[in-house]
């Protein structure tokens, strides 16, 4: 999808949305008002009405009457059991992640950890393999397959330091809108003690995650290692 593509109220929410994550409104802070978004962004009432709903429903603000759109604060620790996503919680200029090999084309694993839909199980999936770190400290090693259905270039895209779901809802249209999970606690083996440098043993949070989009039949799964040592973890729903 290309900038053009993008709707007027995508655009508009993308881009608090940012603002909002770099620190440009901080907590407590009011967004301008719907008249002032309409004047600086040239666009309709009904299109900054949207992407504020959007905002209200990811987490990012809320809606006061007399008063306006108030920056919220966004819980601290590590935003994975939540569909606004890691990089929304901790910041971009805080995370930092590593591929350890470029992302492929393949068949699904087997046994999956989810069912999947016919087109999904047909068309194969892309496997992006990545560690990521907050604070130069590994904190996630995680699997991601994505269907491979309608996804140009992706295999050739930058994915160092950049957001997943980022990349999915403004290059490819997929919005998460919900999805299921499960989570154990496991111990650290030989691979797990490398990529999160940690003690072999060592307790590790295991989290099998199914999203759901809103491409029906369409969905993103990651299993993920999570090193909770010196970060907890919440989520919001």
């Amino acid at each position: 999808m290309t900038d053009n593509q993008v709707p007027h109220h995508r655009r508009l929410y993308e881009d608090l949305r940012k603002q909002i994550v770099d620190g440009v409104y901080k907590e407590g802070d009011l967004l301008p008002s719907e008249n002032e978004l309409c004047a600086l962004y040239g666009v309709t009432r009904p299109t900054v009405r949207q992407s504020l709903a959007a905002l209200v429903s990811d987490g990012f603000i809320r809606k006061r009457q007399g008063k306006g759109s108030i920056v919220y604060k966004l819980p601290k620790g590590i935003g994975i059991l939540s569909i606004a996503g890691t990089t929304s919680a901790l910041g971009e200029k805080n995370i930092r992640s590593e591929l350890l090999e470029k992302p492929m084309v393949t068949m699904w694993p087997e046994p999956f950890m989810f069912p999947l839909s016919e087109p999904e199980q047909i068309a194969g999936c892309i496997q992006l393999k990545r560690v990521r770190f907050f604070n130069q400290k590994p904190i996630f090693y995680d699997i991601n397959y994505i269907p491979n259905i309608n996804m140009p270039r992706f295999t050739s895209r930058s994915f160092e330091n950049k957001s997943l779901f980022d990349i999915l809802r403004l290059h490819y249209g997929l919005e998460i809108v919900g999805g299921e999970q499960n989570l154990r606690a496991i111990l650290a083996d030989n691979k797990l003690s490398e990529y999160l440098r940690m003690d072999v043993g060592m307790p590790v949070l295991h989290l099998e995650r199914k999203f759901d989009t809103n491409k029906p039949g369409i969905s993103i799964y990651s299993s993920i290692y999570c090193n909770t040592e010196d970060q907890s973890v919440y989520g919001i729903f």
